[in-house]
């Protein structure tokens, strides 16, 4: 489970920043998740329960944001949401769309840091 190890990376950069910011008390964590970033959305936060013990941040939430897939389309010319992971082509004409604009994303966004 590659989850568990992403999670400690994640609690070790956060810390890291929250100390850097004056050492304040972590109360949540935002990241955005997409479907093609290799990682399981719900095996993520309970790596995440499971990794925070101990650590200082018990109590500091993980607020998962889920990213959509969009692709480029060529032939139509815009961004389309693409509704499989299986077959990624255009929803309206039906063109295979190689060219992944959002979908990838696993990324740490903001943190809420408690001054008290």
């Amino acid at each position: 489970m590659h989850e568990l190890s992403i999670a400690l990376s994640m609690l070790d950069v956060v810390a890291e920043e929250a100390e850097r910011q004056g050492g304040g008390r972590v109360v949540a964590i935002h990241m955005k998740l997409g479907p093609l970033s290799g990682v399981v959305k719900q095996a993520l936060i309970s790596a995440y329960e499971l990794a925070r013990e101990g650590t200082g941040m018990e109590t500091a939430e993980l607020l998962v944001e889920d990213v959509p897939i969009v692709a480029f389309c060529g032939l139509c010319g815009g961004l389309k949401p693409i509704a499989s992971m299986v077959e990624l082509v255009c929803p309206d004409c039906g063109e295979p769309t190689p060219e992944i604009i959002n979908g990838r994303e696993l990324e740490v966004v903001g943190l809420e840091i408690s001054e008290s």
